[in-house]
Formats: C-alpha cells, structure tokens, sequence
C-alpha cells in the first residue's frame, strides 16, 4: 500500500487549552444531600425491592454515585439491586451489558447489591407517535426504580431534552426492543414521551443526574422526584451544555483522533466534536472536517466500534479489532447503519495520515491538521504551524512543546507524548 498519494505529516505544537476546573470535591456527599433534599426517606419503604440503573457510559464516579445510593437504601432498610440500562450495548446480551458494567467498578462485591441482567422487557404503553415502550422486566418488577445517568448534549439531535434522566429510561432501561422503536420513531420526539409513559407506570421513585466539566471530572449533582424530571433535564442540560468541549477550528483538512469507543460517546467519537451534520446527513455546516482518520479502538468498547463510518480512514490495528456483530447490534438499533461501515483502512498510523493529508486536496505543503486524543479529552491537541498562529495571543492555550515532528516507532505508530 506504500504507492498510495500522500503528503508528509507537517510539524505540530502540542497545546494546552484551560478550561473551567469547577468541580465537586465530596460527590458521595453531594448524593447524599440531594437524596434528603427530595424526601428519599418517604419514598421508599423497608423490605421494597429498589433497581438502581447502571448505564453503558464512562460516567465520572458512577460506581460511587451508585455505591452511595444502595448504603442510603440499605439505611432504610430497603433491598437494593443494579439493573444494566443500555439499551442494545453489550452486543445486546445480558452477560454483555454485565461485562461492560464491571469494566466502571459496578459489580455485586464492589457494591454489596445484586446486578440482574436481562435482555427481557415489558411493553407499557406506547407514545403520542406511536413509539412502543418497553420496560427492563426486573426493573418492572421493582417496587421502584431510582434512575442515574449524566445529563449532556446528544450525538445525534438538538432538542431541549436530550440525552440524560429521560434518555436512560426510554433507551437504557428500553433494552434493545425499545431503543429501536424510539430510534424508529424519532429520538427528539420519542425520549421525553417514552419516559412520560415510564413515570406514568408508578415505578420510577426518583432520578439521580449528573454534569461532568471539560475534565471529566463531576461539577454538579442533582436528584429530581419523578414529577421534575423532565423539568431538570431541561435545566440542567443548558449547564453541561456550557462545559461541552469542542476542538476550537470550524475548519480542518485534517482531524485525527486516537481513539474512539462507546466509553467515549455513543457513536464512537462524539458528533458534537466532529460535526453534527455527518450524523443528521444535512449540508456540511460548523464544524467542517475535510479527512476525519481514526486511529484505534478502546479497549473498553470491545470491538463496538460505532460510528466508525464517518470517519475516512483507520489503521489495520483497528480494523482488527472490529466486532461486527457487536457494531451491527448497535447501528442497527440506532436505525444508523451508515455508521457500521468500515473505512479506508492503512497499514499503520503514519499511512492513514500521510494519504489523509493528501486526500485532503491541499496544494503545497501548509495544512491545517489537528489531533486529538478523543473526542471527550480536549484539553491537550496538536496544531500545525497555521492554527497554532491562530492561537498566538489567547491567553486560553498554553504551548507545551513547540513545533517539530510528530514522534513515531518503527512500526509506524504516532505515539502520544
């Protein structure tokens, strides 16, 4: 494949950029109060069977936020146990969506609760548009459900309430049959409708959301009775929408990224970040990525490689980890089909990216490159010499290491350092 038309990788900057470091310091603590604030005490009676769901996402302090709702429980002598709440995540087996679970630290010993596993769902209604809605058949049998999920702007619409409390029961306690219906339907419409009918059964007893700053790290925390939580989702999507971070270009001839994975956003790499058009199959608008390369895989997206299909071009060592079956499951309840599809596939990192550049279409030798380690960690990235002139001046982004040539191996790879 050497005799393919590429263009030399330009020398890159690494940068820093600063975002804001709110965050919480004691995130049990801020579970705990939050409970008290909605009267969780009168809530829940002693000897109830309570699910608490675990979603399929890298969730700052998941296992603890979940940890300290079953010890609250517990002190009201309560039953606790964690559902999986994934929708068709985990190839769309029950012993799947346990795996990726225990991959967060969510695991019967970790948590001292039981996990039921189950692909089985209950139909409970359907929506306004026709949307059937299903329910995780152990989370019906509950006598209540406390839902979990961090509330954040979406990858695949706009709307005032997107992915979070509402998302978690329409998609993620749906399993695989109800997220393909509300994905059939029209996730915008369907989520908030779908998680109407939910509330409506009498089973979801209070919600737990989170927001998560640039860093990943937890920046609020918010319980919500059942009758608030479209309310909160709401509200506090406009705060994560704040704390969103985005590659600061609107336009790249090349973006590359290190990794992708469903640990990092539902498609892989989040449409947000690459461009939101790609996923609504509208007119190329803000941003506009000419090559998108994509490099691997995470380890902890085991071969889910979602999305993938938007991006350009991938390396062999990616393309030899993709799980089909897992990646169909997935596209194929999305009703996004397009994003299963494998790429143009390089030997290695320095061919994916040279041919890249070149394909880009750019006459000499100026590109304007950007690389990124994922799509959910952009405070560090590389710049060729045109952007990072852009940057001169901003007091926001800091140079680490100067201009000079991306460090490579004798295999080809472009480690990160």
């Amino acid at each position: 494949m050497s005799g393919f038309p590429r263009a030399p990788i330009p020398d890159v900057a690494l940068v820093r950029r600063h975002f804001s470091t709110e965050h919480i310091e004691d995130v049990a603590g801020a579970v705990r109060q939050e409970l008290a604030g909605i009267g969780l005490a009168g809530r829940v009676k002693p000897g109830q069977r309570i699910a608490i769901t675990a979603g399929s996402r890298g969730v700052s302090n998941i296992a603890l936020i979940i940890k300290t709702i079953i010890d609250e429980l517990k002190k009201l002598d309560a039953k606790p146990f964690i559902v999986p709440a994934m929708g068709s995540h985990g190839g769309a087996t029950a012993e799947g969506q346990i795996e990726l679970i225990a991959e967060y630290g969510i695991t019967e010993e970790a948590m001292g609760a039981p996990i039921l596993s189950s692909m089985e769902t209950v139909v409970i209604g359907k929506t306004p548009m026709g949307a059937t809605v299903h329910m995780d058949r152990n989370a019906h049998g509950a006598d209540g459900v406390i839902l979990v999920n961090r509330i954040k702007n979406h990858t695949s619409f706009r709307a005032p309430i997107e992915s979070g409390l509402c998302k978690i029961m329409a998609i993620g306690l749906g399993k695989q049959r109800g997220a393909e219906s509300i994905h059939d339907y029209g996730l915008a419409r369907n989520i908030p409708e779908a998680a109407r009918v939910m509330i409506e059964t009498g089973k979801i007893i209070a919600a737990v959301g989170t927001v998560e700053n640039a860093y990943h790290k937890t920046c609020r925390v918010v319980a919500a009775p059942p009758e608030k939580i479209h309310d909160t989702d709401r509200e506090y999507l406009q705060v994560a929408a704040k704390f969103l971070p985005r590659v600061p270009f609107d336009e790249l001839d090349v973006l590359v990224i290190d990794w992708v994975g469903k640990n990092i956003s539902g498609t892989g790499m989040d449409m947000n970040v690459v461009g939101l058009w790609r996923r609504m199959e509208e007119m190329p608008y803000p941003p506009i990525y000419t090559r998108i390369v994509v490099l691997d895989v995470c380890p902890e997206s085991h071969g889910n490689c979602a999305g993938l299909g938007v991006a350009h071009f991938i390396t062999k060592k990616l393309a030899d980890k993709y799980d089909a079956e897992k990646t169909y499951w997935n596209m194929l309840t999305a009703n996004f089909p397009e994003g299963a599809k494998l790429p143009c596939t390089l030997p290695t990192d320095v061919d994916a990216v040279e041919v890249a550049l070149r394909s880009s279409k750019r006459l000499g030798d100026q590109f304007d490159l950007v690389r990124i380690k994922n799509t959910m960690e952009l405070s560090e990235f590389y710049v060729s010499a045109p952007l990072l002139e852009k940057l001169q001046g901003n007091p926001e982004y800091e140079v680490v290491r100067p201009l000079g040539p991306m460090r490579r191996d004798a295999e080809g790879n472009l480690p990160w350092d």
